[in-house]
């Protein structure tokens, strides 16, 4: 699954349903994974207004414009991405 970045949020669920059902398991764990530090799996509603509203508390955690020291390092830009 690729996403745009910049929170990018992606509805998971019925992937991971398809994925168990095509794999005929029966019992068991699923574990959903994200290499990198830039991205995160959690769980909200995913309703239209709920998303636009974590988008926003996104933003005002770590907004985009602030000066981190991780921008200065690496010159990236992303910064707020690892916050």
């Amino acid at each position: 699954m690729t996403t745009k970045g910049f929170c990018d949020i992606k509805y998971i669920t019925v992937s991971a349903r398809e994925f168990i059902h095509e794999s005929n398991i029966t019992q068991g764990l699923l574990t959903v994974f994200i290499p990198g530090s830039t991205a995160a799996i959690t769980t909200i509603e995913f309703e239209e207004s709920v998303v636009e509203d974590f988008e926003r508390a996104m933003e005002r955690i770590a907004p985009k414009d602030f000066h981190y020291e991780h921008n200065s390092r690496w010159g990236n830009g992303n910064g707020f991405s690892h916050v």
